[in-house]
């Protein structure tokens, strides 16, 4: 710590002792943060009945596991044959687009779900305190419980497929954007709608011509979004038999096809990116249509 030079050294030494006091205190605060890290580590194993010994003894395999999904079988680097290495584009394409379908028709459905209960959640629209409340208790325990768990009851009731997909992603997304759109509309401009009401309009007209016009580019924006992560939510549906690329890169990691493994992640982060970048653009338009710029 830098001490001008012209300050008496009394108060040199007052300002040295306590940046040392606040350095040790902050020392303290970081090993105590270590330690208890530490112990829920010790604890969760203790729980998940590892076995340290034999963890550490095999550590050393879990690089190395890494680094071999970048060869080939015959042990050639992954690049210096792509065709070998994308023997299967065809097939993963096509799961490619059922993903890309889970993510789509579960957005969709959650998102036209969100729509309607939004202005029952808003504090400054809805009709009662009560219908207020179990409206967000429901948008509340639809975001919290995860998509994995949804997807694992569906997979159970509806069997192996898309259909479980869809509903996990789209109970997930009718849960999230409906508290986001709640929020919106809580920000809207409440004059229109009150000159609407005052002139004799129902409730639902004055939310068709007061306050949908307000809200609409944010919710189509919050819903591009939701796409987006929908997208790699889908992606992971197939662990559990949901569906979708993720169907085929467990059984990738199962058989230990290893070179499958990174030619199916690259397709899965290329997807991503591409979809990230035609919903920021899009994202980019709504909003700038929204403010005149």
């Amino acid at each position: 710590m830098a001490i001008p030079s012209h300050l008496p050294q009394i108060q040199v030494a007052s300002l040295l002792a306590l940046y040392d006091g606040d350095v040790r205190a902050r020392r303290r605060t970081l090993w105590l943060a270590l330690g208890v890290l530490a112990f829920c580590i010790l604890v969760a194993g203790q729980v998940s009945e590892i076995d340290l010994p034999k963890f550490l003894t095999n550590f050393h395999s879990f690089p190395n596991y890494i680094l071999r999904i970048f060869f080939l079988e015959s042990g050639a680097v992954v690049f210096s044959d792509v065709a070998e290495w994308f023997w299967g584009l065809k097939k993963w394409l096509l799961h490619i687009g059922d993903t890309l379908l889970i993510a789509y028709l579960g957005t969709l459905i959650g998102a036209l779900g969100a729509f309607y209960l939004s202005f029952s959640a808003a504090a400054n629209l809805a009709k009662s305190p009560t219908r207020r409340f179990i409206a967000r208790r429901i948008l509340e325990f639809c975001r919290t419980v995860p998509e994995l768990v949804f997807a694992l009851i569906f997979v159970v009731a509806f069997g192996l497929g898309p259909v479980p997909g869809v509903l996990a992603i789209a109970i997930h997304t009718f849960g999230a954007l409906g508290k986001l759109f709640a929020e919106v509309v809580e920000n809207i401009d409440m004059k229109p709608v009150e000159g609407i009401l005052a002139g004799g309009a129902t409730r639902w007209q004055a939310i068709r011509f007061a306050v949908v016009p307000q809200v609409l580019s944010n919710f189509a924006s919050y819903g591009l979004l939701r796409f987006e992560i929908n997208v790699r939510g889908a992606s992971v549906m197939g662990f559990v038999g949901a569906g979708g690329i993720g169907q085929e890169l467990i059984e990738a990691v199962r058989k230990f096809y290893y070179s499958d493994i990174s030619a199916i992640l690259l397709l899965i982060i290329g997807t991503v990116i591409l979809i990230d970048l035609g919903t920021e653009h899009i994202r980019r338009r709504l909003l700038s249509a929204e403010t005149g710029r």
